[in-house]
């Protein structure tokens, strides 16, 4: 299925405080992007406003999916689901109290997703093995990489087309975020979801991204075409390799 991720011109805030200035991106069909920074520049509020959690104060967020174009600003969050975006939020933002089992059918509300219930089941169990074993588990009382697990495999049950996922390592260890990051590489590869990763891990990030951004201060400040292209850049060099650039 055709689909692209045009934002042109996107500011958004919260009152007083702009967290994003004329940020500009595209994520084209198949791809998974990078969209690297530090804490505190941005890379949530932009995904927020993708899944229409946050309203833009201007700009454009245009999904194009087999040739129509959605406006994604100002569009509720549930439409936004309808059309094929999931989000995987920064925290899991799980429900403790629930089962895995219940947790997972929480993410199949959408009548594409009610229809394969099943099916996308079946494929999250085998992307995520522990959780067909824990399935009857409640959320809470699992380890912080079940409960990462458990998050994505929730935003798959919605038969998503475009997955969003921010800040994927946040809380893990260090071959848990191996790990984490290497399943979303192989949901990019094995299901052709296209995905947009935030991301602060840059060494972890670029294992499974095709190109990427970087966001400063609420400004895309790099737009790299390769993965090469990133580790060339003198801002790369100086904020993630440890560089005198």
């Amino acid at each position: 299925m055709a689909l692209s991720l045009a934002i042109n011109g996107l500011d958004a805030g919260y009152g007083a405080v702009k967290a994003l200035r004329g940020v500009s991106m595209r994520v084209d069909a198949g791809e998974t992007v990078a969209l690297l920074g530090t804490n505190g520049n941005g890379k949530s509020t932009l995904m927020k406003c993708i899944a229409g959690l946050v309203k833009p104060q201007s700009g454009s967020l245009s999904l194009t999916i087999d040739g129509t174009a959605h406006e994604l600003a100002g569009m509720p969050a549930e439409e936004i689901v309808d059309l094929g975006v999931a989000m995987v939020p920064e925290g899991r933002r799980l429900f403790p109290r629930l089962t895995v089992l219940e947790n997972l059918m929480l993410g199949a509300f959408r009548k594409v997703a009610r229809r394969n219930i099943d099916r996308n089941l079946a494929v999250a169990f085998e992307t995520f093995p522990v959780l067909k074993e824990r399935q009857g588990q409640l959320a809470g009382t699992m380890s912080g990489g079940q409960q990462q697990m458990l998050a994505i495999a929730r935003a798959l049950m919605s038969s998503p087309r475009l997955l969003l996922v921010d800040e994927p390592s946040v809380g893990l260890s260090p071959l848990l975020v191996s790990q984490t990051i290497a399943k979303i590489g192989e949901l990019n590869r094995n299901l052709g979801l296209t995905v947009l990763m935030a991301e602060q891990n840059f060494n972890q990030t670029i294992r499974i991204a095709n190109r990427g951004y970087i966001i400063v201060h609420g400004e895309i400040v790099v737009a790299a075409a390769s993965v090469d292209e990133l580790k060339g850049n003198d801002i790369v060099k100086r904020l993630y390799l440890g560089g005198t650039a």
